[in-house]
């Protein structure tokens, strides 16, 4: 069985064996990613914010894998009570999820709203260079999302080791 097959393996298991806590955690994870990714961008249609481009086709099905592989993420953080505590807290996986998140955001934001492409590319730039880059950054925040999720999990699925011997 190849590396990665085992992985997804574990990683697998250890969603299997998830009490309710993690699971509240993930989609509460889930929602407030959906909310802190959405909202400012506009692709959650809000009063607060607005869009100089309008939200394209691809937008929507990005925040929605982002908000779930995120609520992951963050819930492998939660630790069981029956579970050892470790040394390293933050684990396999931690600054991908971080960077995919963040990602994620400047991928399904509009173009010519981001103050800092706007400096640097100016409005025509940012409509001709940024806005075909963003979905290439989409797939590389879902991408380490994912990544960071299976890591995550076979860790948890995997033997602890003890901090010391």
């Amino acid at each position: 069985m190849s590396s990665s097959r085992r992985s997804l393996s574990r990683a697998g298991g250890a969603l299997r064996g998830w009490r309710p806590r993690q699971w509240w955690v993930a989609g509460a994870g889930a929602l407030a990613t959906a909310v802190a990714v959405g909202v400012p961008t506009d692709v959650v249609p809000n009063p607060l914010f607005g869009r100089s481009v309008p939200v394209q086709w691809w937008n929507h099905p990005v925040l929605a894998l982002t908000s779930v592989l995120a609520g992951i993420v963050l819930s492998t953080y939660v630790r069981r009570p029956d579970a050892p505590v470790s040394a390293d807290a933050t684990g396999p996986g931690g600054r991908m999820g971080a960077v995919g998140g963040v990602l994620s955001f400047f991928a399904v934001g509009c173009p010519v709203c981001n103050k800092l492409v706007l400096v640097l590319l100016g409005t025509s730039g940012a409509l001709s260079y940024w806005a075909p880059v963003q979905p290439l950054l989409a797939v590389a925040s879902v991408v380490l999302l994912a990544e960071a999720a299976v890591r995550r999990l076979s860790a948890q699925a995997e033997c602890p080791v003890p901090a010391s011997v």
